[in-house]
């Protein structure tokens, strides 16, 4: 009821944008000055250089057709529900008639979970890797043809766990893993892994390598490794209540976006404020078109000119 009053019209959701996207006043894109004035259909016109901005260019909302209200009103949702929701789900609650408009909205929303410049995982950091899908007969070892590859990290918070970061890889080689742990965890931090080649040579990287070597051990690897093998068991439990395992590994990055942004505020006591930082996230990062989003392509739109 309460976001039903504060945001019971277009003006009042563009005008909570405003705020959130220029927090300090108007800077326009272009040529970063101040001085503005107001065009038709509320564009900010910059009075150096004549740049005209609104506030959804830019962002998530750049040329939507769904209304801002019901925009609020899917990320209100999103965030109020503890395990997630589904695009059909979202469907019923904003009475889309059509399905797509509720999986692009999503989808769009699990981009923006990703908030632009976050900073690394620090400290001593588990990292492990997990398979999604079934059983593959014939393949050897840590190789996949059908089944997805996810790594993960997890911070070390005392006997508890921190922030965690999950990214899908190409194959369990160096080449893939390194790069992971170098996007994802501060340099000069401790990488505790088990004996697997693929992390070999972390110490030349600017890491303190710690190994733990499962075979041969009494202990399961759930002990040696628990926290990151914590995470990928409320992973798999999540993907398999939430969405009922019935997700296409093209889009799984996306629902591990998803994923990271809520464990990683789990200890979060208000949903509000969830609201407020999938909203400041909206418009902070680039947006995505049908196009990008079907293609699997998450890279900035400065860098998709031909799309």
């Amino acid at each position: 009821m309460e976001l039903e009053q504060r945001f019971s019209s277009e003006a009042a959701c563009r005008e909570y944008l405003v705020a959130l996207r220029w927090p300090q006043g108007f800077i326009c894109p272009r040529c970063q000055a101040r001085e503005y004035w107001t065009g038709s259909r509320d564009r900010k016109i910059c009075v150096a250089c004549e740049y005209q901005a609104t506030v959804m260019a830019g962002t998530i909302f750049e040329r939507t057709r769904m209304p801002l209200m019901l925009w609020f009103r899917a990320i209100w949702w999103i965030t109020s529900q503890k395990n997630g929701v589904s695009a059909l789900g979202l469907q019923r609650v904003l009475g889309l008639g059509c399905y797509r408009t509720a999986w692009i909205c999503l989808h769009k929303l699990r981009h923006a979970m990703v908030r632009p410049g976050r900073d690394k995982l620090y400290g001593q950091v588990e990292v492990d890797e997990t398979y999604l899908g079934g059983l593959e007969e014939g393949v050897i070892g840590r190789k996949i043809e059908k089944k997805a590859l996810i790594a993960v990290g997890a911070e070390e918070n005392g006997k508890g766990i921190g922030r965690i970061r999950m990214c899908r890889i190409k194959d369990a080689s160096a080449a893939s893993l390194h790069p992971f742990i170098a996007n994802n965890i501060e340099s000069g931090s401790v990488v505790h892994t088990d004996g697997w080649d693929g992390y070999s040579g972390l110490d030349k990287q600017g890491y303190s390598h710690k190994v733990t070597v499962l075979r041969g051990k009494k202990e399961p690897a759930s002990e040696l490794l628990p926290r990151v093998h914590r995470v990928i068991s409320l992973l798999k439990r999540w993907l398999m209540g939430t969405h009922q395992g019935a997700i296409s590994h093209e889009y799984l990055d996306y629902y591990l976006d998803e994923f990271t942004f809520r464990f990683n505020r789990r200890n979060s006591r208000h949903r509000g404020k969830l609201f407020y930082r999938l909203l400041q996230q909206a418009v902070s990062v680039e947006p995505m078109t049908y196009g990008q989003l079907v293609k699997h392509d998450r890279q900035p739109k400065s860098e998709n000119r031909n799309i």
